[in-house]
């Protein structure tokens, strides 16, 4: 009886030491104060977790936020899935919680000191890069009620253990390292809860938000975080969480702009499609400029070439069209990439860095661009 005893005593202590787990849950109302309170996504034994049930997941091409790092995930209510829309964001229940994570890897020199590195979200997932080689900064929120959907800001505490609820929004200083070792100061931007529908607010009229990244041409693409490549759409009809879905060749899809094998043109339309579309298009806040950077629109005047600028007030930098063929340094839209001076870069929000790769891909396609302006 004493071993017996003994047995369960140790089984205990051993059950009791074991790894405690996530578990996700919606919250119908209010916002937590801590981001652990949702159960998505963690710190445990210096690695980041998921609970079982949350999927990460992975875009063709992703939004610049000043080369920070992202884990992007998703979770549904049990028994519940998305429904699969063509064109747009695909329909989520309600319920569900979309996370964004935003990071950065660490320098040896300080934490306010950060790498300027290709995305390690894979490595972070799989358990090959610990919490103390990374800074974390923020983690977004976005949850479907039954009202609509609502965008909350979490801000990682500096043990970086957990987040707390930010709704003020903030400034983080940070300094930019290269690899050549060329520093560059910054102030990273945490958005206040009202600033989440300047992107997210995607129909000009409504202002409703929505979220902005999970559709089929992001989302077609191999399974960002699975070492046996599969394709991230195809895991979730698999998983029972995405309905509706065509044959898998009647899927659209987006480019990784990065990838020098695509076509030029395909990457440029990626980057602008993702950085800019979601603001650029007939129904977005930016309809007024008369620029449509989304998908459905013809590579013509619409989307920029030989086009007069309507509201661009001084960012136009005394420049004539949005987009001259052949001569980036006279398109304006590539001054307002270029640009980080407030009232003529553009995203205008969201960013303080110049994206120097991007920018340098969308000024070989403007000067691969065949035609010409009347004048300018």
């Amino acid at each position: 009886m004493k071993r017996v005893c003994l047995i369960l005593a140790v089984s205990v202590v051993l059950w009791s030491c074991s790894e405690p787990s996530l578990v996700a849950r919606t919250i119908v109302s209010g916002n937590p104060p801590l981001l652990s309170d949702w159960g998505q996504v963690g710190v445990l034994n210096n690695r980041i977790v998921l609970a079982d049930t949350v999927e990460p997941y992975d875009l063709a091409s992703s939004l610049f936020t000043d080369y920070a790092h992202k884990l992007r995930t998703v979770w549904m209510p049990p028994g519940t899935a998305a429904a699969y829309r063509s064109d747009d964001v695909l329909e989520f229940p309600v319920g569900t919680v979309i996370t964004k994570t935003f990071y950065y890897p660490r320098t040896a020199i300080g934490a306010k000191y950060v790498r300027r590195a290709p995305d390690t979200s894979a490595q972070l997932l799989a358990g090959k890069l610990g919490v103390d080689a990374i800074r974390l900064i923020e983690t977004r929120i976005l949850v479907r009620r039954e009202s609509g959907w609502d965008a909350i800001p979490y801000r990682w505490n500096e043990a970086q253990t957990d987040a707390t609820l930010q709704r003020t929004g903030d400034i983080v200083p940070l300094t930019m390292v290269t690899d050549t070792g060329v520093e560059e100061d910054f102030s990273y931007w945490v958005p206040n809860v009202n600033q989440c529908s300047s992107c997210h607010g995607i129909d000009a009229k409504s202002r409703v938000l929505h979220p902005i990244g999970p559709k089929v041409r992001h989302l077609n693409k191999r399974y960002h975080f699975d070492t046996a490549g599969v394709n991230q759409l195809d895991h979730w009809v698999a998983a029972g969480i995405l309905e509706g879905a065509p044959v898998s060749s009647e899927w659209g899809q987006n480019v990784d702009w990065t990838d020098q094998e695509q076509a030029l043109t395909a990457r440029a339309r990626a980057y602008l499609d993702i950085n800019c579309s979601h603001c650029h298009s007939k129904q977005g806040p930016a309809n007024t400029s008369g620029l449509h950077l989304d998908p459905a629109t013809a590579l013509g005047p619409a989307f920029g070439l030989c086009k007069l600028p309507i509201a661009a007030g001084k960012g136009t930098g005394n420049r004539s069209y949005d987009i001259v063929p052949g001569r980036p340094d006279d398109s304006i839209l590539v001054h307002r990439l270029e640009s980080t001076i407030p009232d003529v870069m553009m995203p205008e929000i969201g960013r303080a860095l110049r994206h120097t790769e991007a920018v340098s891909m969308i000024r070989d396609w403007v000067l691969e661009l065949d035609g010409g302006c009347t004048t300018g």
